[in-house]
Formats: structure tokens, C-alpha cells, sequence
């Protein structure tokens, strides 16, 4: 069965993940469904912003037994390649035609996090959990973390989130900027919504102008592509160090 869930309404493309007894961790084939979903919405002109949800709890990383497997030999093609599915998961949302917002509630931890960060914007429920959680469990972040982090928040926000732990509510993040508002969580969808509906009016100018916007306003030090090759050695030593040390 589908753990992505996909319908337009008003020219906006809703994607929810919807694989709550995992709490929407992504495995490989979530990964895949999630970009197959975006590349829906690119192919049809009618849409002119995408909304992206996760129900109760957004999206706690990539499974553990994705990551797990990747911790035998994460160079190995196939665990390498399923690293990289993973990865497309949010890389996508950055190449979305059309301006992206997430509507995040519950927890976005890990790889859930980057893919909150890698919308234009991003509408979360006042007790959201917000959290990097790669150090946590002995990884080093993957997929561009310290970039994006960098980019929503600042330099201050990165460090206290992706070196230090630090977990940071929904309130929280709109005082830090990681978040344009902090509403009560039954009303996250609909703010979300209201938002995207507004520039959906216009899908040919809303896709004209969040190009322009992103060129506009990318992270002047090192850009996420670049953050994601940064990190990626790393974290497969990461990866290697943790299965190494349960044999």
C-alpha cells in the first residue's frame, strides 16, 4: 500500500506522508514514493504550490533498519545508492517548480528535519519537536543538515542544534526564524494551506518567482549541493564506526 498521499485542491499539490505506526521514517520505497509524488506536481501546470505534511507526527529520519544496513558497508553499491534515495527524498523539494511549504506537527528529526528545511517555508504546530538527532544515535549528519540548518536559522541555531542536541519547539523555531508561524496544531493544515492557495492563484507566476526567489536568497557560504558531498564521507565512516562496534 501507498505511504504517500497525494491530491491538489485549488492548484495546491498536498503530499502527506502517512506511515504513522513508524512515525513516517523513510525507508527506501517511502524515499521513492515521495519523490514520484513531486514529480507529479511538477508535470501538472495547474499546480502553483505544494504542501508538504506528515499528520500527527511529521517525519522521525530514515528508518533505523535503512540505516542499519547502510552501517555493514555504506560504500557497497546497493546500501550506497539507498543512502542516495533517501537523500532525493528532500533534494527534490528543493527543485520543486513550484513554491513548497511544510506543515509540520509532532517531531521532524534527522532526514525528516532536512526535509522540513528544504521547503520555502515552513508552518509548524506550537509543541512541534524540531531536532537534528544525528549525533544522538552516533552519526554524523547527512544530506546537507549544517547547510540547510545554516540557511533557515542562522550560524547560532546551527551549532546549538546539529553540534549540541539542542531540541527546539515550534514556538521556538518562529522566534528563530526556522519557521514563519507557530499556530495550535489543528490549525497547521489549514494555515499551510491558506498560504499556498494565495500563491497558487497564479501556478505560471508562482513557478516564475520562487526561481527567482531561491536564486535570490541561497546561502551565500557553502551551498547545500556542496554541503552534501561535504558531508557524506563522514557520515559512511559514521555508519561503518556504529556496526563496527556491535560485532
Amino acid at each position: 500500500m501507498s505511504e504517500i498521499r497525494y491530491e491538489v485542491s485549488d492548484g495546491v499539490a498536498v503530499v502527506t506522508l502517512d506511515a504513522p505506526a513508524r512515525r513516517n521514517a523513510l525507508t527506501v520505497a517511502m524515499a521513492a514514493e515521495l519523490v514520484a509524488a513531486f514529480d507529479e506536481a511538477d508535470a501538472d501546470d495547474k499546480v502553483g504550490a505544494v504542501v508538504i505534511g506528515g499528520g500527527a507526527s511529521f517525519c522521525a529520519g530514515a528508518d533505523r533498519g535503512v540505516l542499519a544496513a547502510a552501517g555493514a558497508d555504506p560504500a557497497e553499491d546497493e546500501r550506497f545508492r539507498d543512502i542516495e534515495v533517501i537523500y532525493q527524498a528532500f533534494l527534490r523539494v528543493g527543485a520543486l517548480r513550484s513554491p513548497t511549504i511544510a506543515a509540520v506537527r509532532g517531531a521532524a528529526v534527522g532526514a525528516g528535519m532536512n526535509l522540513v528545511l528544504a521547503t520555502d517555508l515552513r508552518v509548524v504546530g506550537q509543541d512541534a519537536r524540531l531536532m537534528s538527532g544525528f549525533l544522538r544515535i552516533g552519526m554524523h549528519p547527512g544530506g546537507g543538515h549544517f547547510a540547510l540548518l545554516e540557511r533557515a536559522g542562522g550560524r547560532e541555531s546551527a551549532a546549538a542544534m546539529g553540534l549540541f542536541g539542542a531540541t527546539v519547539s515550534g514556538v521556538r523555531a518562529a522566534e528563530l526564524g526556522l519557521a514563519w508561524a507557530a499556530v495550535e496544531d489543528a490549525a497547521v493544515d489549514q494555515t499551510a494551506f491558506e498560504l499556498a492557495a494565495s500563491a497558487a492563484a497564479d501556478p505560471q507566476l508562482a513557478r516564475r518567482a520562487v526561481a527567482s526567489f531561491r536564486r535570490s536568497t541561497g546561502n551565500p557560504g557553502v551551498s547545500w549541493d556542496v554541503g552534501v558531498e561535504v558531508e557524506r564521507s563522514p557520515q559512511m565512516w559514521s555508519m561503518r564506526r556504529k556496526d563496527t562496534s556491535r560485532s
